[in-house]
């Protein structure tokens, strides 16, 4: 890669993950305060991210890999999100707002995969050279929460203009798209399946009973991480926090700080103790916070969010290098693709709908709320997982039953982040 080719590609993740994080984080707030919602529709508000990951690889599939150049795909779905980032700032109430946000993630989530792909394309060694490029995106992500909270927009209830502030970014990204390395589609004049689209080729995975017992705690963890996502921004704003969204940026960098860890740690504990950590870590974050509060025992709060590094990484970033060295090279994208759908779809998808409802039950005269059992639920989960998780996972580094065929499902497999 040449120094502009390399300065344009992270300029690309900084933008794709700056738009997502300024106004991702405050929605829960936003949608309480100024749309007054309730906690159920922030679930829903929140399951679009569940949509958006369902509808991606049909997006990818049956258009950025067959017709249309990768950069182009990405320029025109962020031009069309900014649109709909700002008309969802004019929106006056939940029922006006939630089409928009809807539209909105169904075109956002694929970009995640489209970015992945423009990056790829250009490398030699992506091993060497895809981690300097994607800790941009991380960098974005932390920015924006920091001038969030830089600029008072919490406390001073001006979070409508997170969504203007995302959709000029959002702008601004689709015009810059045009401008990156050329990206043609890579199974132009080919035909695949709506399982291929999905990795659902990679199924006969399910067959080792260790990874069947991985897999589904994959889908159970994300129960309680809907909780996170939704809550903890009205939960630290509610207690009392200033510059929450700010602070919370803690937790992204907590997560590039552990990933760079995660060869070291793999190495000297293996998968099931990794993953175990993880899920340890789920319990002890909601301990912190159902326990935590904004005067002496502040520094629970702040410990529950630093954590955020060893829940993401030592369970999310593990479970994908396992299930990498498990599905053999033959399917690889197949096998990520496949768990990224059954977690961020269908996990987080139950976890919205539960958390939201969770919010409302625990609701207290005067707006407030018992937040000590909302915290505490999610935390019950997290230990149930990691219990059973403990009884019946046994490590295995290879399938004894791996998939007849594949059809790999590409470089624009979609990376989530935390």
């Amino acid at each position: 890669m040449t120094t502009a080719v390399r300065i344009k590609l992270s300029l690309m993740m900084f933008l794709e993950f700056f738009i997502w994080g300024a106004w991702f984080v405050t929605l829960g707030t936003y949608l309480l305060r100024n749309l007054h919602a309730t906690g159920t529709q922030v679930g829903v508000a929140f399951l679009t991210q569940s949509i958006g990951a369902i509808v991606a690889p049909f997006i990818i599939g049956l258009i950025a890999d067959r017709f249309f150049s990768a950069q182009k795909i990405l320029g025109v779905l962020h031009l069309a999100g900014a649109a709909l980032l700002w008309h969802a700032s004019t929106a006056t109430d939940f029922d006006s707002f939630y089409p928009n946000i809807l539209t909105y993630m169904v075109l956002y989530m694929p970009t995640l995969a489209l970015v992945n792909s423009i990056a790829f394309r250009q490398m030699r060694d992506p091993q060497k050279e895809f981690a300097p490029i994607r800790v941009l995106g991380t960098l974005g992500w932390i920015v924006a929460g920091l001038t969030i909270g830089w600029l008072n927009w919490e406390q001073s209830n001006g979070l409508q203009a997170t969504f203007l502030m995302a959709a000029g970014a959002a702008a601004l990204l689709g015009v810059f798209s045009f401008t990156l390395p050329a990206t043609p589609p890579v199974k132009h004049g080919q035909s695949s399946s709506v399982g291929d689209m999905l990795g659902l080729e990679a199924i006969g995975l399910l067959r080792n009973r260790s990874y069947l017992i991985f897999f589904l705690a994959s889908i159970a963890i994300c129960i309680p991480l809907a909780f996170y996502y939704g809550f903890t921004n009205p939960f630290l704003n509610e207690v009392g926090m200033k510059a929450a969204a700010g602070v919370q940026s803690l937790g992204q960098v907590s997560e590039l700080l552990f990933m760079l860890a995660i060869p070291l740690f793999f190495k000297k504990l293996g998968v099931k103790k990794m993953l175990a950590i993880g899920m340890a870590a789920w319990v002890l974050r909601y301990l912190f916070f159902a326990y935590g509060d904004g005067a002496s025992s502040y520094w629970m709060l702040i410990a529950g969010i630093v954590l955020h590094g060893v829940c993401y990484d030592f369970f999310f970033v593990t479970g994908q290098i396992y299930t990498d060295n498990l599905a053999g090279e033959q399917f690889k994208s197949a096998a990520q693709g496949f768990i990224t759908l059954a977690t961020y779809g269908v996990g987080m998808l139950i976890g919205t709908l539960l958390s939201g409802r969770i919010f409302d039950q625990y609701q207290l005269a005067g707006g407030t709320h018992d937040w000590r059992m909302i915290w505490l639920i999610p935390a019950g989960i997290a230990a149930l997982v990691l219990l059973l998780f403990l009884l019946f996972f046994r490590e295995r580094t290879t399938s004894p039953a791996a998939p007849t065929a594949a059809v790999p499902y590409g470089e624009a497999s979609t990376v989530v982040p935390g």
